[in-house]
């Protein structure tokens, strides 16, 4: 099927969303307005691209017939081929944007996440850049008016972390986000270093998409659940009561816990969210490796072992190995202006995923 048989059965589905907002039976159910909403919202793009690309197909059909028609008339028929090449350029710039829109969405880009970022090789040096890293996706958070909360923290007392886990919620955040997972390494003089040498540390991150119940089934039987007391700060309550929780996933080996919270309950809610997130994430990655051993995607391996990223504080650099994308901004970056770096990361994933689909024709 070319493209353009997708676009006309996209075009298709779309006027029967239309009809179906419109539909009295569904006015009162309001959770499938909801949904064709969305749907309507989704489509809405590639649906005013595709209008934008029939029009110029007509405008170029109605100059074929206009040149045809002014064999006589050199200055009409001149000006009526300058016109065309004008809309086929056009018209191939439109036919490159639709196959980019017709690509297949993450379906996980729409849900909130879980960050873990946790200090990797350099000691205090590592959890000074890991708390960095931390400072630098929230101010992002706060920038574009997402919510983020803590639900496990390790800091080591002097301004670092040894690992944070966080929750973000707002518009297509995983969609946003997703490309950040790696390793992250850095490049600066320490404030404890007294000879000015640069040192090279590095911080893990994964972004982790928040699964609902019912897409990953859970076997309680399978849990070890541990019970203990808060450490850090929080006040009497937090390091008298055992509120805190520790989950094991006995047949992974996956361990999480929460201390956040004074309420246990509220720790072990926050702790299987983690779990579920983490068993979705492990089940993804494996399906992806067999997707990887027939075609590499640049971007969208999100494999943590890999380093993704440097930065180069001397030199005000930011570089992201992954798509060879050199910035000079890095304070601005470090503030949370994340803006144009995950564009580009989204438009190289795009780009990788419509070469593969080429490939595979």
């Amino acid at each position: 099927m070319d493209f353009i048989e997708k676009l006309s059965k996209v075009k298709e589905k779309y006027d029967r969303i239309i009809v179906q907002l419109s539909d009295p039976e569904n006015l009162n159910n309001t959770e499938k307005l909801i949904s064709l909403s969305k749907e309507r919202s989704d489509l809405t793009p590639l649906i005013d691209c595709y209008l934008k690309y029939e029009k110029i197909t007509q405008s170029i059909e109605g100059n074929k017939e206009l040149i045809g028609l002014a064999s006589d008339d050199k200055e009409l028929a001149d000006l009526a081929q300058s016109e065309m090449a004008e809309l086929q350029n056009d018209l191939i710039n439109l036919e490159e944007e639709l196959k980019v829109l017709l690509l297949p969405k993450d379906p996980n880009d729409d849900k909130d996440v879980i960050m873990e970022i946790r200090a990797g090789t350099g000691g205090d040096e590592a959890a000074l850049f890991a708390a960095n890293l931390y400072r630098m996706y929230t101010r992002y958070a706060e920038l574009i008016g997402w919510k983020t909360e803590i639900i496990d923290l390790n800091d080591t007392g002097l301004g670092g972390m040894k690992e944070v886990v966080f929750s973000m919620s707002g518009k297509n955040v995983y969609g946003d986000l997703k490309f950040e997972s790696g390793v992250h390494r850095v490049q600066r003089v320490p404030e404890t270093e007294a000879g000015g040498r640069v040192h090279t540390s590095a911080a893990s991150v994964a972004v982790l998409a928040e699964i609902e119940d019912v897409q990953i089934e859970i076997n309680p039987s399978e849990l070890k659940i541990d019970v203990f007391r808060s450490g850090g700060a929080g006040g009497q309550n937090v390091n008298k009561v055992e509120t805190a929780i520790r989950i094991t996933h006995l047949p992974s080996g996956l361990v999480v816990q929460c201390q956040d919270e004074r309420s246990q309950l509220k720790n072990r809610q926050k702790a299987m969210k983690v779990l579920r997130a983490r068993l979705y994430d492990l089940k993804s990655k494996e399906q992806m490796s067999e997707i990887a051993a027939k075609r590499k995607l640049m971007v969208g391996s999100g494999d943590r072992s890999d380093k993704i990223r440097t930065y180069n504080f001397p030199q005000n650099r930011m570089t992201d190995h992954r798509i060879g994308l050199t910035l000079y901004n890095l304070s601005d970056i470090i503030n949370g202006d994340l803006k144009d770096l995950i564009e580009q990361l989204k438009l190289a994933d795009k780009a990788d995923r419509l070469q593969a689909e080429l490939d595979v024709k």
